[in-house]
């Protein structure tokens, strides 16, 4: 018998955790995944690559400098559940206009704190990311365990059409509501924006917003276009280049997409990112294949076979590119993962085309890839100078 303020996280091989809820209040199925972030819980609950996903930090106290709306990363948060060590009592940050636990009451997404978070991660890490079920609504453990068994998981079914925008309209910086926090023309490192622009068209498969802030920072005019975009409708804006965002789910399970990429890639200079990268894997004709407990977090060790460099990456991805298959397509592994080996990061041998796994506008997380963007723009430059 469960008391009104506790909960209840079950997994699919029948683990249970119970703990205090906090948030909103109801019973949700999903994947449960971990991330290792240490700081940036808002940007990772509205990250739309989170849908359908119980995300569990590991970072032992959440919750300590409250909630802003410049933060904010999407129309608000994505996960399916959330669950936490310690929810802090104080969110103390001058920028701070709302608690975790309110934001979460609002948006009606339930929590649990007072968890195991440890026992959490390693049970992941050894069997794998679970179905899962997080309750507050005084579900027994045996009827949670069901629920979590009984969920239709994610491989196979498109996501992307939950998250993604239903027109297309153009990012404006200068909007209020859309502005990022840094004032617009804020360079980042020796960075300058360049004086010409040029138009891009950016496919919002689950985009971040800082993304899109990243694009408009080095030069672009972004044209946001839903993902079920025709490339009539990609061409007819005339854009100089074409970009590809983040996302949740499976990539395999969005053959519409790779058919449109397939036919705007030898068109346009392209830059894929995640989901994108993903996208541009099948649009060549390779696979992808589900990971064992993925990539979440800001700490994640990439290394450069062009250059040599390591870069520390933010990243959030349960599937992964066919390394083979890309390299008989015509494309050359250009990263990898120094923790499994995986493919990070793709260049085509003849096309003007380029894409990394991890999230290059790091929110959250380190700023090591923003480069990418600057390379991003060069490409573009190139082609409409007669380059490449």
């Amino acid at each position: 018998m469960t008391t009104r303020n506790e909960g209840v996280l079950a997994l699919e091989d029948g683990s249970v955790f119970r703990g205090l809820a906090f948030g909103g209040t109801g019973t949700v199925t999903g994947e449960a995944v971990f991330n290792t972030s240490m700081t940036g819980y808002q940007e990772v609950l509205t990250d739309p690559s989170y849908f359908g996903q119980i995300v569990t930090m590991t970072a032992v106290q959440i919750g300590n400098y409250g909630i802003n709306p410049e933060d904010t990363e999407s129309t608000g948060p994505k996960v399916s559940g959330f669950v936490v060590r310690e929810l802090s009592s104080i969110a103390s940050n001058w920028r701070s206009q709302d608690t975790l636990d309110a934001y979460l009451k609002r948006a009606g997404i339930p929590g649990l704190h007072e968890v195991d978070t440890r026992a959490i991660t390693k049970k992941l890490r050894v069997r794998g990311a679970m179905k899962a079920c997080l309750s507050t609504e005084g579900l027994s453990d045996a009827e949670a365990v069901e629920r979590a068994r009984a969920w239709e998981g994610l491989v196979g079914f498109d996501y992307v059409k939950e998250v993604t925008c239903d027109r297309t309209f153009v990012w404006r910086a200068d909007d209020p509501t859309n502005a990022p926090y840094l004032p617009v023309g804020t360079t980042l490192g020796a960075q300058k924006q360049p004086a010409q622009i040029y138009r891009v068209a950016a496919f919002d498969f689950g985009a971040k917003h800082t993304i899109f802030r990243k694009l408009v920072r080095h030069g672009f005019e972004v044209h946001v276009f839903p993902a079920d975009a025709s490339p009539e409708q990609v061409r007819a804006i005339q854009p100089q280049g074409l970009f590809l965002s983040n996302g949740p789910g499976d990539p395999a399970a969005l053959p519409y997409v790779h058919k449109t990429i397939a036919a705007l890639m030898p068109e346009f200079p392209t830059f894929g990112i995640c989901l994108g990268h993903q996208m541009i894997t099948h649009a060549l004709g390779a696979s992808t294949y589900k990971l064992k407990f993925g990539h979440r977090g800001g700490n994640q060790p990439v290394k450069n076979l062009e250059t040599g460099r390591v870069s520390i990456t933010s990243q959030n991805h349960g599937f992964a590119s066919n390394p083979e298959e890309l390299e008989q397509r015509g494309a050359r592994v250009t990263e990898i993962n120094l923790n499994d080996e995986t493919v990070e990061g793709l260049r085509h041998k003849e096309l003007p085309i380029f894409s990394v796994q991890y999230h290059p506008e790091a929110a959250p997380g380190p700023n090591d890839a923003d480069p990418l963007f600057v390379d991003f723009y060069n490409l573009v430059d190139a082609r409409a100078h007669g380059k490449v």
